[in-house]
């Protein structure tokens, strides 16, 4: 019988979950993200993991017309949480969460930027297709 071995925890790996424009895969990506990380033994990383990739997800999916992606990444102790769209304008700037505590709308990235250790977004250009990749990243410390 072939000996198996386990896999190495610090080796990088990466996900890409494509979604429609639906807001019920907005469940999906943060169901698939929980069983990910706690396949991968990260679980201690899953509730702001999640409440991150909803924010990301939510608003690619709020604020677009087409398709958008969660895109989950480790490698070398960081977790980056990553929301493709196909609107290559900028996200808002995010405001002050202070200001924000009693608004219906406009928490995303304020939540994103208070909860991950650098965030950031990209514009994308790929085969005539455009659009922008807003990311986050969590340090494993």
């Amino acid at each position: 019988m072939p000996e198996t071995q386990s896999p190495d925890p610090s080796a990088p790996w990466e996900y890409t979950l494509y979604i429609p424009n639906d807001l019920r895969a907005v469940t999906v990506c943060r169901r698939t993200l929980r069983l990910i990380l706690t396949m991968h033994g990260l679980i201690r990383l899953v509730d702001t993991a999640e409440l991150l990739a909803t924010e990301l997800v939510s608003n690619a999916v709020r604020h677009t017309k087409g398709p958008a992606a969660l895109r989950v990444r480790w490698a070398a102790g960081v977790l980056r949480i990553g929301a493709w769209d196909a609107d290559p304008e900028p996200p808002e700037p995010p405001g002050r969460m202070e200001a924000l505590v009693d608004a219906e709308e406009g928490r995303g990235l304020a939540l994103v930027r208070a909860c991950a250790d650098v965030w950031g977004w990209q514009p994308l250009a790929r085969g005539g297709n455009r659009g922008k990749y807003v990311w986050c990243d969590l340090v494993a410390a």
